[in-house]
């Protein structure tokens, strides 16, 4: 975090009155990275996530596992088709961790605009009165 965001979060803060302070208070800060990692394999795309990391672990293990063939060839056209085994495996391993990575940055997003949406049907409430 840059010092010229430290300055707009603590204009933000200085904006809030009492009531608001305390309401985001009670949310405390953003959890931390693990459990934000945990709390992928919650919700409704729980199931989504689980099926996502038991690939995960699968393309791992075939890549180890054709990796060691790779070694272990004594042919060039079985080294080959080894090598590609283990990098397409590699790529599968690769794309399942982007995804969980892009959706862990999805669920803060959307927990940073629930907060918005919360303060901002609070200040229409306050002026509606």
């Amino acid at each position: 975090m840059t010092a010229s965001d430290k300055d707009l979060d603590a204009m933000i803060a200085e904006a809030l009155d009492a009531e608001d302070r305390e309401l985001l208070d009670q949310f405390g800060p953003e959890p931390g990275y693990f459990a934000q990692a945990l709390g992928l394999f919650g919700g409704r795309l729980g199931w989504v996530m689980w099926v996502t990391y038991i690939t995960n672990i699968a393309a791992a293990g075939l890549a180890i596992w054709a990796a060691w063939n790779l070694v272990g060839a004594t042919d060039t056209l079985a080294a080959i088709r080894w090598g590609v085994a283990t990098l397409a495996a590699m790529q599968v391993g690769l794309f399942m961790k982007g995804f969980l990575g892009q959706q862990m940055q999805n669920n803060r997003v959307i927990r940073e605009v629930k907060r918005l949406e919360l303060q901002l049907v609070r200040s229409q409430a306050r002026h509606a009165v």
